[in-house]
């Protein structure tokens, strides 16, 4: 139907005669001489119809709207020097029409204009309910390119290095210590229910006991979780094992995938090797295990310092064992008035919207003067005084913001103001080479956190990871005692401030792994019920093991510069975890429920009770 894309055609291409198909971008009539600007995949040329050169073309040009699917037969002549676009590839070249053929009208009105001029003003909404018109769009085309693109390298890579591709199952049992899952009722099986994957975790370690060592896979994960701009109920990973590698031979292999990736589709060549820090270190400088190091204003400790001061906000946090912190803000004097930090105000807000009271503040004068409002001036000594200021670098006009109480909740609350000032003070300029891709890993997580709530250990990350050999010891007797203190072969890549993906070494011993899961409060009983096929298959000569997963869409959202993971896959859920397009999820027929042995118990609540 055609003999070359529109967005093919250059200098070299002048008098040929080409056939093209395509969508309607615009259309133009400039008095007796008619423009359209024609679109497909590969880009937009001009169409020229001469009524002079071709009375039925022009015939047709004349009723053309937006959108309308054509057929374009004409040569190829160079555009007059004043009409030159050096917006479009094919700018120095137009098509004189000699026929047109309308392939399929556009009866409705269009939701919104789809042509490149307009995408910025479209409600993501609207798009979304009408996601086959928005991916005719540039930008929708070029992201599922690069996307397409990026997997293609990282398989290619992968392939080179010995890695087969796997298909795991997409219906699976349930099991604790994750996410809440996706459940579907067996028909079959009346009573039984199959659970959506997670992600591949307990096939792909079945992969190494079977011998395979060396296995990939593109894989769709499902997760019925809270969503945010870079979560979505389904996504796509990059799954990764490996068999007989330690943890240092996985992070350089998985750098050398990472950098294989951006210098095809990026064309940068990424410094090696990747920073280190340990997880200890990013909740001591940062409060957040994934920190973004584009920029300074890092936490810093002054619990020392306060502890014994009048001042009972910053001292009885201390004495109840938890901790105060403070963040340097340079230059926050002007850029930041009092209103904005006390109550009501925008970084306030952001600090309670993390769990904390409130902030309390420091401005640094000429001279080191300190003014404050409250009751932190009158309490602190000139020796308080000088050692605070040594340790936070502050200088005059530095702002010092002050978080107190509980550790977690004084490094979740200044971790989110820092972040927050760093966009409002800008002080990322993803323009600057520099600035664009700060990758770090972090390291050295802790094997399981304590749950207040529930009285018991939860596993960090899962409770397949292997502990630290260190911490550990080799005596499988003190395993009970060593384990709640240890840390994990456990590590994340993180790239300006959000999780590009995380992995561990395994445990392959079946002991360790049945105590992991006592730790975590499952008893033997249960474990094996819910477990025990892998745990069978430790038993069963299984090798020293580890792996990776790469969030696909969140990489593809950053490669892409875009703000949600939304924008990088072709047909997204929205944050309520509905497609707009489809409507889905909907209701099914009663009859459908019972050949599955299951009934609705939701009542609705805008329903009257009545």
């Amino acid at each position: 139907m055609r003999s070359n894309g529109c967005g093919d055609l250059r200098k070299d291409s002048i008098d040929a005669v080409v056939q093209l198909c395509g969508w309607v971008d615009r259309r133009r009539d400039h008095g007796g001489v008619i423009f359209i600007d024609l679109r497909d995949r590969s880009g937009t040329v001009q169409i020229t119809v001469d009524p002079d050169l071709g009375a039925e073309a022009f015939a047709v040009a004349e009723h053309l709207r937006s959108e309308t699917v054509l057929q374009v037969h004409g040569k190829v002549r160079a555009r007059p020097a004043e009409s030159l676009n050096d917006k479009l590839a094919t700018g120095a070249v137009e098509v004189l029409a000699s026929e047109i053929v309308v392939l399929n009208k556009v009866t409705g009105n269009l939701p919104f204009p789809v042509s490149v001029h307009d995408e910025e003003n479209t409600r993501e909404e609207l798009r979304l309910r009408h996601r086959y018109l928005d991916l005719r769009r540039k930008r929708m085309n070029d992201n599922l390119r690069l996307r397409a693109r990026t997997i293609q390298v990282a398989r290619r890579f992968l392939e080179d290095e010995g890695f087969i591709e796997v298909e795991t199952p997409v219906l699976t049992r349930s099991t604790p210590e994750g996410a809440r899952d996706y459940v579907l009722p067996s028909r079959v099986c009346g009573g039984d229910w199959f659970a959506l994957p997670q992600s591949p975790q307990l096939f792909k370690q079945l992969l190494m006991v079977g011998g395979i060592e060396r296995y990939y896979q593109v894989a769709r994960c499902f997760r019925d979780e809270d969503l945010r701009a870079d979560r979505q109920p389904e996504f796509t990973q990059l799954d990764i094992e490996m068999s007989f590698m330690g943890e240092e031979q996985i992070l350089q292999l998985n750098e050398d995938l990472i950098c294989a990736i951006w210098k095809s589709v990026k064309g940068i060549e990424l410094p090696r090797p990747f920073p280190r820090m340990t997880w200890h270190d990013a909740m001591e400088r940062y409060g957040t295990d994934r920190p973004d190091t584009r920029y300074g204003m890092e936490l810093v400790t002054v619990s020392d310092i306060v502890q014994d001061m009048g001042f009972k906000v910053f001292s009885g946090a201390v004495k109840s064992g938890g901790a105060v912190k403070v963040i340097a803000v340079p230059g926050g004097n002007d850029a930041l008035s009092n209103v904005r930090i006390k109550p009501g105000g925008d970084v306030f807000s952001e600090a309670q919207a993390a769990g904390a009271g409130g902030l309390a503040f420091i401005r640094v004068r000429d001279g080191g003067e300190i003014d404050t409002i409250g009751a932190i001036k009158d309490n602190l000594s000139d020796e308080q005084k000088a050692e605070l200021l040594e340790r936070t670098g502050a200088t005059p006009g530095t702002l010092l913001l002050f978080g107190a109480g509980e550790t977690a909740i004084v490094n979740k609350a200044l971790d989110r103001v820092r972040q927050y000032l760093a966009k409002e003070l800008k002080l990322v300029q993803p323009d600057r080479q520099n600035d664009a891709w700060n990758f770090l890993w972090v390291v050295d997580f802790p094997m399981f956190e304590f749950n207040g709530d529930e009285d018991r250990y939860e596993a960090l990350h899962h409770p397949f990871c292997a502990p630290n050999t260190d911490d550990l010891g080799s005596d499988p007797a003190q395993w009970a005692t060593t384990l709640p203190s240890a840390r994990a072969q456990a590590y994340d890549l993180v790239l300006n401030g959000l999780e590009l993906g995380g992995g561990s070494l395994r445990i392959h011993d079946s002991a360790l792994q049945r105590q992991v899961l006592q730790t975590v409060g499952l008893p033997l009983e249960e474990a094996q019920e819910q477990f025990g096929f892998l745990i069978n298959a430790l038993d069963m000569g299984a090798p020293p093991h580890g792996g990776l997963a790469f969030g696909i869409d969140r990489m593809v959202m950053l490669l892409a510069g875009e703000e949600s993971i939304r924008d990088t896959i072709a047909f997204p859920k929205t944050q309520q975890a509905r497609c707009l397009m489809t409507d889905a999820p909907s209701s099914v027929a009663e009859k459908q429920l019972q050949e599955l042995h299951v009934s609705s118990t939701w009542v609705d609540p805008t329903d009257d009770e009545d």
